[in-house]
């Protein structure tokens, strides 16, 4: 898999007075796509937190290079940057009609449920040696 595509319809909720989508509605818009990312690929959280293994954002850096608005249909695209020890670091960007409007470079990090780190997951190991191959 190099790139996960996911669409995001902006409603009145996720804007602003000015119309415009409020920065934070980002944060929910990059979180689904990540979400749905793993489990196109058979990931769930559920089946993870009964393993005991959350996940937790380290950082996120975010540019905002363009504004969204009502009734915007947008794609949100995530694709594996890294993978190393307890870290995943993933580029995501929200588009509409394939113009860039915001970037991000997340990094989360595996937990244990009962706390402290934990090693990533064998399946997201695997979905990055997967990217090498593709």
């Amino acid at each position: 898999m190099t790139r996960h595509s996911f669409p995001v319809r902006i409603y009145y909720e996720d804007t602003d007075f000015s119309g415009n989508v409020y920065h934070a509605a980002y944060l929910k818009f990059f979180e689904r796509g990540r979400t749905e990312f793993l489990r196109d690929e058979g990931i769930h959280h559920s089946e993870l937190a009964a393993e005991g293994i959350a996940f937790a954002v380290r950082s996120m850096e975010i540019a905002f290079d363009g504004a969204a608005h009502i009734d915007d249909l947008l794609d949100v695209t995530t694709e594996i940057a890294a993978v190393s020890g307890a870290r995943l670091t993933l580029a995501q960007t929200i588009l509409r009609d394939g113009v860039v409007l915001t970037r991000a470079s997340v990094i989360v990090v595996a937990i244990r449920t009962s706390g402290g780190a934990a090693r990533m997951p064998a399946a997201i190991r695997a979905l990055a040696d997967k990217k090498g191959t593709d």
